[in-house]
Protein backbone atom coordinates (compact mmCIF):
# COMPACT_ATOMS: atom_id res chain seq x y z
CA UNK A 1 0.00 0.00 0.00
CA UNK A 2 0.84 3.32 -0.49
CA UNK A 3 1.24 4.51 2.91
CA UNK A 4 2.28 8.09 2.36
CA UNK A 5 -0.63 8.94 1.18
CA UNK A 6 -2.97 11.65 2.75
CA UNK A 7 -5.78 10.15 4.94
CA UNK A 8 -9.13 12.05 3.90
CA UNK A 9 -12.07 11.34 5.84
CA UNK A 10 -15.93 10.25 3.66
CA UNK A 11 -18.38 10.08 6.10
CA UNK A 12 -17.57 7.86 8.39
CA UNK A 13 -15.02 6.24 6.44
CA UNK A 14 -11.63 6.85 6.07
CA UNK A 15 -8.84 6.34 3.18
CA UNK A 16 -5.63 6.81 2.40
CA UNK A 17 -2.40 6.62 4.40
CA UNK A 18 -2.87 2.65 4.37
CA UNK A 19 -6.03 2.12 5.15
CA UNK A 20 -7.98 -0.83 4.19
CA UNK A 21 -9.01 -0.11 -0.21
CA UNK A 22 -12.88 0.33 -0.04
CA UNK A 23 -15.28 -0.74 -2.44
CA UNK A 24 -17.29 1.47 -4.26
CA UNK A 25 -20.34 1.55 -6.29
CA UNK A 26 -23.12 3.33 -7.90
CA UNK A 27 -27.20 3.54 -8.12
CA UNK A 28 -28.63 2.73 -11.86
CA UNK A 29 -31.99 4.25 -10.31
CA UNK A 30 -32.97 7.78 -10.49
CA UNK A 31 -32.08 8.90 -7.57
CA UNK A 32 -35.07 11.29 -7.37
CA UNK A 33 -36.91 8.26 -6.70
CA UNK A 34 -36.28 8.07 -3.03
CA UNK A 35 -37.96 4.89 -2.19
CA UNK A 36 -35.95 2.95 -5.14
CA UNK A 37 -32.53 4.60 -4.69
CA UNK A 38 -32.61 3.59 -0.91
CA UNK A 39 -33.39 0.42 -1.44
CA UNK A 40 -30.52 -0.38 -4.02
CA UNK A 41 -27.95 1.21 -1.48
CA UNK A 42 -29.19 -1.19 1.22
CA UNK A 43 -28.97 -4.45 -1.18
CA UNK A 44 -25.30 -2.87 -1.97
CA UNK A 45 -24.38 -2.68 1.15
CA UNK A 46 -25.67 -6.18 2.73
CA UNK A 47 -23.41 -7.19 -0.28
CA UNK A 48 -20.30 -5.67 0.90
CA UNK A 49 -20.25 -1.91 -0.36
CA UNK A 50 -18.56 0.50 1.55
CA UNK A 51 -18.96 4.37 -0.08
CA UNK A 52 -22.37 4.93 -2.70
CA UNK A 53 -22.51 7.15 -5.43
CA UNK A 54 -25.85 9.18 -6.98
CA UNK A 55 -25.82 10.69 -10.08
CA UNK A 56 -27.23 14.15 -9.27
CA UNK A 57 -28.28 15.31 -12.98
CA UNK A 58 -31.42 17.62 -11.55
CA UNK A 59 -32.09 19.72 -8.12
CA UNK A 60 -35.02 17.44 -7.83
CA UNK A 61 -32.17 14.41 -7.18
CA UNK A 62 -30.04 16.81 -5.18
CA UNK A 63 -33.17 17.48 -2.64
CA UNK A 64 -33.52 13.91 -2.63
CA UNK A 65 -30.35 13.60 -1.17
CA UNK A 66 -31.25 14.71 1.91
CA UNK A 67 -34.10 11.81 2.71
CA UNK A 68 -31.46 9.34 0.85
CA UNK A 69 -28.91 9.94 3.85
CA UNK A 70 -31.41 9.32 6.25
CA UNK A 71 -31.96 5.39 5.28
CA UNK A 72 -28.56 4.29 4.65
CA UNK A 73 -25.38 3.20 6.70
CA UNK A 74 -22.81 4.03 4.01
CA UNK A 75 -21.05 7.36 2.81
CA UNK A 76 -22.43 8.73 -0.03
CA UNK A 77 -20.86 10.49 -3.07
CA UNK A 78 -22.89 13.16 -5.11
CA UNK A 79 -21.95 12.81 -8.97
CA UNK A 80 -22.18 16.16 -10.53
CA UNK A 81 -21.28 17.17 -14.39
CA UNK A 82 -21.76 20.64 -15.90
CA UNK A 83 -23.95 22.75 -13.63
CA UNK A 84 -21.96 23.97 -9.94
CA UNK A 85 -25.45 24.96 -8.50
CA UNK A 86 -26.24 20.86 -8.49
CA UNK A 87 -22.70 20.51 -6.36
CA UNK A 88 -23.75 22.78 -3.99
CA UNK A 89 -27.09 22.11 -3.60
CA UNK A 90 -26.08 18.46 -3.03
CA UNK A 91 -23.59 19.24 -0.51
CA UNK A 92 -26.16 21.30 1.59
CA UNK A 93 -28.60 18.12 1.38
CA UNK A 94 -25.79 15.99 2.83
CA UNK A 95 -23.46 14.03 0.19
CA UNK A 96 -20.62 13.20 2.22
CA UNK A 97 -18.26 13.26 -0.99
CA UNK A 98 -18.65 15.34 -4.33
CA UNK A 99 -17.59 13.79 -7.64
CA UNK A 100 -16.62 16.99 -10.35
CA UNK A 101 -14.57 17.66 -13.37
CA UNK A 102 -13.29 21.40 -12.70
CA UNK A 103 -13.42 21.11 -16.29
CA UNK A 104 -17.03 20.97 -17.27
CA UNK A 105 -17.89 22.67 -14.12
CA UNK A 106 -17.50 26.07 -16.03
CA UNK A 107 -15.74 29.27 -15.13
CA UNK A 108 -13.27 29.49 -12.17
CA UNK A 109 -15.67 31.53 -10.18
CA UNK A 110 -17.97 28.50 -10.15
CA UNK A 111 -15.30 26.39 -9.44
CA UNK A 112 -14.47 28.74 -6.21
CA UNK A 113 -18.16 28.71 -4.99
CA UNK A 114 -17.90 24.97 -5.27
CA UNK A 115 -15.19 24.51 -3.30
CA UNK A 116 -16.15 27.25 -0.64
CA UNK A 117 -18.86 24.92 0.19
CA UNK A 118 -16.89 22.15 0.35
CA UNK A 119 -14.27 23.51 3.17
CA UNK A 120 -16.69 25.25 4.68
CA UNK A 121 -18.43 21.66 5.59
CA UNK A 122 -15.52 19.66 5.59
CA UNK A 123 -16.52 17.77 2.41
CA UNK A 124 -14.19 15.76 0.15
CA UNK A 125 -13.89 16.29 -3.41
CA UNK A 126 -12.95 13.54 -5.76
CA UNK A 127 -11.61 15.32 -8.84
CA UNK A 128 -12.31 12.87 -11.86
CA UNK A 129 -10.61 12.62 -15.30
CA UNK A 130 -11.82 10.61 -18.14
CA UNK A 131 -9.45 9.54 -21.16
CA UNK A 132 -12.59 10.93 -23.34
CA UNK A 133 -12.80 14.44 -21.60
CA UNK A 134 -9.33 15.64 -22.06
CA UNK A 135 -8.77 19.10 -23.08
CA UNK A 136 -7.63 20.17 -26.67
CA UNK A 137 -4.15 21.58 -25.18
CA UNK A 138 -3.38 18.28 -23.73
CA UNK A 139 -4.43 16.63 -26.92
CA UNK A 140 -2.73 18.25 -28.81
CA UNK A 141 0.54 18.43 -26.65
CA UNK A 142 0.62 14.45 -26.52
CA UNK A 143 -1.09 13.91 -29.80
CA UNK A 144 -3.72 12.13 -28.86
CA UNK A 145 -5.09 10.67 -25.44
CA UNK A 146 -2.46 8.83 -23.61
CA UNK A 147 -1.47 8.22 -19.87
CA UNK A 148 1.06 11.19 -19.65
CA UNK A 149 -2.31 13.27 -20.75
CA UNK A 150 -4.78 11.98 -18.24
CA UNK A 151 -2.14 12.66 -15.49
CA UNK A 152 -1.37 16.12 -16.45
CA UNK A 153 -4.94 17.10 -16.90
CA UNK A 154 -5.97 15.28 -13.32
CA UNK A 155 -3.00 17.64 -11.73
CA UNK A 156 -3.68 20.80 -13.39
CA UNK A 157 -7.24 20.48 -11.65
CA UNK A 158 -5.46 19.37 -8.07
CA UNK A 159 -3.46 22.45 -7.86
CA UNK A 160 -6.37 24.77 -8.99
CA UNK A 161 -8.63 23.82 -6.10
CA UNK A 162 -5.19 23.66 -4.08
CA UNK A 163 -4.93 27.67 -5.36
CA UNK A 164 -8.08 27.70 -3.84
CA UNK A 165 -7.73 26.65 -0.46
CA UNK A 166 -8.36 23.14 -0.61
CA UNK A 167 -6.57 20.15 0.03
CA UNK A 168 -9.29 17.51 0.90
CA UNK A 169 -9.11 15.92 -2.74
CA UNK A 170 -9.09 12.17 -4.19
CA UNK A 171 -7.71 11.86 -7.69
CA UNK A 172 -9.62 9.62 -10.39
CA UNK A 173 -7.95 8.79 -13.68
CA UNK A 174 -9.72 6.73 -15.82
CA UNK A 175 -9.75 5.10 -19.24
CA UNK A 176 -11.41 2.10 -20.90
CA UNK A 177 -8.17 1.22 -22.11
CA UNK A 178 -6.44 -1.47 -19.41
CA UNK A 179 -2.54 -0.65 -20.15
CA UNK A 180 -2.90 3.11 -20.57
CA UNK A 181 -5.18 3.47 -17.52
CA UNK A 182 -2.42 1.08 -14.94
CA UNK A 183 0.20 3.36 -16.86
CA UNK A 184 -1.32 6.27 -15.28
CA UNK A 185 -1.67 5.13 -12.15
CA UNK A 186 1.88 4.39 -11.90
CA UNK A 187 3.19 7.49 -13.50
CA UNK A 188 0.80 9.84 -10.91
CA UNK A 189 0.86 7.83 -7.56
CA UNK A 190 4.89 9.06 -8.20
CA UNK A 191 3.44 12.53 -8.21
CA UNK A 192 1.44 13.19 -5.87
CA UNK A 193 0.15 11.91 -2.05
CA UNK A 194 -3.67 11.98 -2.50
CA UNK A 195 -5.75 8.89 -2.57
CA UNK A 196 -6.58 7.51 -5.54
CA UNK A 197 -9.99 6.17 -6.45
CA UNK A 198 -9.23 3.33 -9.38
CA UNK A 199 -11.47 1.68 -11.75
CA UNK A 200 -11.38 0.82 -15.77
CA UNK A 201 -14.02 3.05 -17.02
CA UNK A 202 -16.59 1.54 -19.46
CA UNK A 203 -15.31 -1.09 -19.33
CA UNK A 204 -18.31 -3.41 -20.72
CA UNK A 205 -20.88 -6.31 -19.36
CA UNK A 206 -20.80 -8.76 -17.17
CA UNK A 207 -18.09 -11.10 -18.90
CA UNK A 208 -15.81 -8.59 -20.27
CA UNK A 209 -16.15 -5.77 -17.88
CA UNK A 210 -15.04 -8.42 -15.06
CA UNK A 211 -12.30 -9.62 -17.20
CA UNK A 212 -10.75 -5.84 -18.10
CA UNK A 213 -11.48 -4.90 -14.60
CA UNK A 214 -9.41 -7.99 -12.91
CA UNK A 215 -6.60 -7.41 -15.22
CA UNK A 216 -6.30 -3.44 -14.80
CA UNK A 217 -7.15 -3.71 -11.12
CA UNK A 218 -4.74 -6.32 -10.39
CA UNK A 219 -2.05 -4.78 -12.29
CA UNK A 220 -2.44 -1.46 -10.21
CA UNK A 221 -3.71 -2.65 -6.98
CA UNK A 222 -0.52 -5.10 -7.04
CA UNK A 223 1.57 -2.45 -6.85
CA UNK A 224 0.26 -1.12 -4.03
CA UNK A 225 -1.79 1.66 -5.20
CA UNK A 226 -5.48 2.68 -4.83
CA UNK A 227 -7.68 3.42 -1.71
CA UNK A 228 -11.28 3.15 -3.11
CA UNK A 229 -12.08 0.72 -6.23
CA UNK A 230 -15.00 0.03 -8.52
CA UNK A 231 -15.73 -2.33 -11.02
CA UNK A 232 -17.95 -0.79 -13.74
CA UNK A 233 -20.23 -3.15 -15.30
CA UNK A 234 -23.33 -2.90 -18.06
CA UNK A 235 -25.24 -4.80 -15.20
CA UNK A 236 -26.71 -4.69 -11.84
CA UNK A 237 -24.30 -2.70 -9.24
CA UNK A 238 -24.59 -5.83 -7.01
CA UNK A 239 -22.46 -7.74 -9.93
CA UNK A 240 -19.70 -4.93 -9.33
CA UNK A 241 -19.46 -5.31 -5.42
CA UNK A 242 -19.35 -9.10 -5.89
CA UNK A 243 -16.58 -8.64 -8.27
CA UNK A 244 -14.73 -6.30 -6.50
CA UNK A 245 -14.52 -8.09 -3.09
CA UNK A 246 -13.60 -11.27 -5.01
CA UNK A 247 -10.78 -9.01 -6.62
CA UNK A 248 -9.30 -7.80 -3.39
CA UNK A 249 -9.99 -11.25 -1.66
CA UNK A 250 -7.78 -13.04 -4.49
CA UNK A 251 -4.93 -10.16 -3.82
CA UNK A 252 -4.89 -10.59 -0.33
CA UNK A 253 -6.57 -6.98 0.34
CA UNK A 254 -9.11 -7.89 2.15
CA UNK A 255 -9.76 -10.99 4.66
CA UNK A 256 -12.88 -13.07 5.61
CA UNK A 257 -15.67 -14.46 3.77
CA UNK A 258 -16.08 -17.89 2.33
CA UNK A 259 -13.75 -18.53 -0.64
CA UNK A 260 -15.88 -20.65 -3.12
CA UNK A 261 -13.52 -23.24 -5.69
CA UNK A 262 -14.62 -25.28 -8.21
CA UNK A 263 -13.14 -27.58 -11.23
CA UNK A 264 -13.71 -27.45 -14.44
CA UNK A 265 -15.90 -29.88 -16.34
CA UNK A 266 -15.14 -32.52 -17.98
CA UNK A 267 -16.26 -35.79 -19.52
CA UNK A 268 -16.51 -37.05 -16.03
CA UNK A 269 -18.92 -34.82 -14.53
CA UNK A 270 -22.39 -36.67 -13.95
CA UNK A 271 -24.43 -33.67 -11.95
CA UNK A 272 -25.34 -29.89 -12.90
CA UNK A 273 -21.90 -28.85 -11.56
CA UNK A 274 -22.03 -25.51 -13.53
CA UNK A 275 -25.48 -24.71 -11.57
CA UNK A 276 -24.51 -26.13 -8.08
CA UNK A 277 -20.72 -24.15 -8.33
CA UNK A 278 -23.09 -20.89 -8.77
CA UNK A 279 -26.33 -21.91 -6.30
CA UNK A 280 -22.81 -22.56 -3.77
CA UNK A 281 -21.47 -19.28 -4.26
CA UNK A 282 -24.89 -17.88 -3.91
CA UNK A 283 -25.49 -19.19 -0.80
CA UNK A 284 -22.31 -18.60 1.62
CA UNK A 285 -22.38 -14.52 0.48
CA UNK A 286 -24.17 -14.02 4.04
CA UNK A 287 -21.95 -16.59 5.93
CA UNK A 288 -19.25 -14.79 8.08
CA UNK A 289 -16.65 -17.63 8.08
CA UNK A 290 -12.92 -17.28 6.41
CA UNK A 291 -12.89 -20.62 4.91
CA UNK A 292 -12.46 -22.60 1.76
CA UNK A 293 -15.18 -24.43 0.18
CA UNK A 294 -14.41 -26.90 -2.71
CA UNK A 295 -17.49 -28.00 -5.33
CA UNK A 296 -16.18 -31.15 -7.27
CA UNK A 297 -17.65 -32.74 -10.27
CA UNK A 298 -17.02 -36.14 -9.45
CA UNK A 299 -16.50 -38.20 -7.03
CA UNK A 300 -13.11 -39.55 -8.35
CA UNK A 301 -10.81 -36.74 -8.29
CA UNK A 302 -13.24 -34.87 -5.78
CA UNK A 303 -11.69 -35.86 -2.33
CA UNK A 304 -7.94 -35.71 -3.22
CA UNK A 305 -8.31 -32.40 -4.90
CA UNK A 306 -10.51 -31.00 -2.25
CA UNK A 307 -7.77 -31.36 0.71
CA UNK A 308 -6.44 -28.11 0.61
CA UNK A 309 -10.28 -26.86 1.52
CA UNK A 310 -11.61 -26.66 5.20
CA UNK A 311 -14.63 -28.66 3.56
CA UNK A 312 -16.09 -30.04 0.13
CA UNK A 313 -18.61 -31.54 -2.21
CA UNK A 314 -18.23 -33.72 -4.95
CA UNK A 315 -21.13 -35.21 -7.13
CA UNK A 316 -21.42 -38.63 -8.45
CA UNK A 317 -24.70 -40.53 -10.56
CA UNK A 318 -27.51 -39.22 -8.25
CA UNK A 319 -25.61 -38.74 -5.37
CA UNK A 320 -22.51 -36.96 -3.74
CA UNK A 321 -19.81 -36.45 -0.92
CA UNK A 322 -19.58 -34.14 1.95
CA UNK A 323 -15.60 -34.15 2.01
CA UNK A 324 -13.79 -32.20 4.89
CA UNK A 325 -10.40 -32.02 4.92
CA UNK A 326 -9.91 -34.62 2.34
CA UNK A 327 -12.02 -36.93 4.17
CA UNK A 328 -15.01 -38.14 3.39
CA UNK A 329 -18.11 -37.62 6.18
CA UNK A 330 -20.86 -38.81 4.44
CA UNK A 331 -22.81 -39.58 1.64
CA UNK A 332 -25.90 -38.30 0.23
CA UNK A 333 -28.69 -37.69 -2.43
CA UNK A 334 -27.66 -35.21 -4.54
CA UNK A 335 -30.75 -32.90 -3.97
CA UNK A 336 -29.28 -32.86 -0.42
CA UNK A 337 -25.75 -32.06 -1.17
CA UNK A 338 -26.56 -27.74 -0.75
CA UNK A 339 -28.40 -28.34 2.80
CA UNK A 340 -26.05 -30.48 4.27
CA UNK A 341 -22.98 -27.86 3.43
CA UNK A 342 -24.96 -24.93 4.66
CA UNK A 343 -26.03 -26.90 8.03
CA UNK A 344 -21.81 -27.61 8.23
CA UNK A 345 -21.04 -24.10 7.17
CA UNK A 346 -23.73 -22.63 9.87
CA UNK A 347 -22.82 -24.99 12.87
CA UNK A 348 -18.67 -24.41 11.80
CA UNK A 349 -17.72 -23.14 15.22
CA UNK A 350 -19.41 -25.62 17.24
CA UNK A 351 -17.26 -28.35 16.60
Amino acid sequence: MREHTKVIRIGDRVIGGGNPVLIQSMTNTKTEDVKATVEQIQALTAAGCDIIRCAVPTMEAAEALKEIKKQIRIPLVADIHFDYRLAIAAMENGADKIRINPGNIGSRDRVQAVVDVAKERHIPIRVGVNSGSLEKEILEKYHGVTAEGIVESALDKVRLIEEMGYDQLVISIKSSDVLMCAKAHELIADKTDYPLHVGITESGTLLSGNIKSAVGLGIILYQGIGDTIRVSLTGDPLEEVRSAKLILKTLGLRKGGVEVVSCPTCGRTQIDLIGLANRVERMVEDIPLDIKVAVMGCVVNGPGEAKEADIGIAGGVGTGLLIKKGEIIKKLPEDELLDALRYELLHWNEE
